[in-house]
């Protein structure tokens, strides 16, 4: 047991010196950990009106039970203690997957010890007695790192993703409903399921919905269930422990880690294998995640946005998607409608689309004529949002709006004509697709990425074509 009874009285003196404040205390969960009562007291003092909640344990028995309840932050743990030493349980918490910081604090160091602590996984060594400078400013500098890593592997994901799909504008009743509500539910801690084709902005509605929620200030984490194999997702979402199976050379945290405290968005959720459905259905119930490999499961403080261009409760019915992890979803639905039932929001995306797209090509805009808006709105989309958005781009590439989109920006469309748009537009889709299934080399599968619809959606018109 430590010895240090003047470490609370000698660290209080010190207390008005330059104290380092880091913008995440604020919002931080730490977790105590002393058999002293004297430096617990001083400790959760000095940190309660600093912090967002702070919890204390005389040992590492009852440290563990709060652990399995609550996610922390940060731990501060002694390591000379009665029964464990701090040290040990570090260790183990480092074999069972607990993968946040440690401050290790202890009034007995030496060179062999503190080895052992960065071996063990201490984000910090901070020696009895301190001051209260001292342990705030190693709690700042594991907050500010941990926080600073989290940030960086989102915005890698973020730079790896294809570029979005504008922001959620449009004059349409349907776009102002989504737009309702989102306002609405955004604030709201509730499960929502976004549902629309491919290319309609479902990204986007998630994002908005994190944007207006008091989580805006932590990672939004976007990940598509349907681009990651099925042998390798749960590890992905949960993390993996170290030897946990061929190939894990070391620990790794999953996406729930990195989307701690913000929102996680599931995209093409109905493409997840039915072993991780059930996995994830324990998740949202119990609000905890078990890595690969580890033999305790560890909370999470994570909202979940699921999002399809698939009819899950078809594939209930069939038999393909777990019935109740669909109702565990489906709290709040969201539906976006395709861009050719929602033509007054052409306009305004191509304005926006042109401004955006013209700034990072670094080449002047196309003048957006009325004939040329007219053209766009006429089209079928079957890309939806995400088409219209790429052929800004390849029009700006060019210098001119492709043949097959707006075949005759600048002249008024013949009144004779009318009754034969419908199948002038399915003769522009026919010829399009089939344009960019050649270019693709005959491959449907990246002619579909390239169109921004389906594989599925493609097969059926080839079909219907005996194409």
């Amino acid at each position: 047991m430590a010895t240090t009874a003047d470490a609370p009285q000698e660290a209080t003196q010190h207390a008005a010196g330059d104290i380092a404040f880091s913008p995440h205390l604020a919002g931080a969960s730490i977790l105590v950990v002393d058999d002293e009562p004297g430096m617990r007291n001083f400790l959760v003092r000095m940190l309660a009106s600093r912090c967002r909640h702070v919890a204390e344990a005389a040992d590492v028995a009852t440290a563990s039970r709060l652990l399995e309840a609550t996610p922390f932050d940060l731990i501060i743990l002694d390591n000379i203690m009665a029964g464990r030493t701090g040290l040990e349980w570090l260790e183990e918490l480092r074999g069972s997957g607990f993968y946040r910081d440690v401050i290790l604090i202890t009034a007995f160091a030496d060179l062999e010890t503190a080895i052992k602590a960065l071996r063990a996984g201490a984000a910090d060594f901070v020696l009895k007695p301190f001051r209260s400078n001292q342990i705030l400013n190693a709690i700042a500098r594991c907050l500010d790192r941990g926080r600073l890593m989290r940030e960086n592997f989102v915005l890698r994901r973020e730079l790896k993703a294809l570029p979005g799909v504008g922001a959620m504008v449009g004059a349409s009743n349907a776009t102002r409903s989504v737009r309702g509500m989102i306002e609405r539910v955004g604030p709201m801690p509730t499960t929502v399921l976004v549902t629309g084709e491919s290319g309609t902005g479902k990204e986007v509605t998630a994002r908005s919905l994190h944007d207006v929620s008091p989580r805006a200030g932590k990672p939004f984490v976007p990940v598509n269930c349907a681009a990651i194999a099925p042998e390798i997702i749960e590890s992905e979402l949960f993390g993996h422990l170290k030897g946990a199976f061929t190939g894990a050379a070391s620990s790794r945290e999953g996406l729930f880690f990195y989307a701690q405290g913000g929102t996680l968005f599931l995209d093409e959720v109905g493409e997840l294998p039915p072993a991780m459905q059930s996995k994830l259905l324990r998740v949202i119930e119990d609000k905890k995640v078990r890595p690969v490999g580890a033999e305790r499961e560890v909370p999470v403080d994570v909202r979940l946005i699921a999002a399809t261009n698939c009819d899950l409760a078809t594939a209930v019915a069939q038999g393909r998607f777990r019935q109740d992890l669909y109702y565990r979803l489906n709290v709040v639905n969201i539906h976006l409608a395709p861009l050719r039932e929602r033509a007054a929001d052409v306009e305004p995306l191509a304005h926006l689309f042109m401004a955006e797209l013209s700034a990072q090509l670094g080449v002047p805009p196309l003048d957006l004529t009325d004939g040329v808006l007219r053209a766009l709105a006429r089209y079928d989309w079957p890309g939806n949002v995400r088409e219209l958005r790429n052929v800004i781009e390849r029009s700006l590439i060019l210098g001119e709006f492709p043949s097959d989109v707006v075949p005759d920006a600048g002249e008024e469309p013949a009144v004779e004509d009318t009754d034969a748009l419908p199948q002038a537009l399915g003769a522009v889709e026919k010829a399009h697709m089939l344009k960019v299934l050649g270019e693709a080399g005959g491959n449907r599968a990246e002619a579909a990425r390239r169109l921004g619809v389906s594989r599925k959606t493609l097969d059926r018109k080839l079909k219907a074509w005996n194409a």
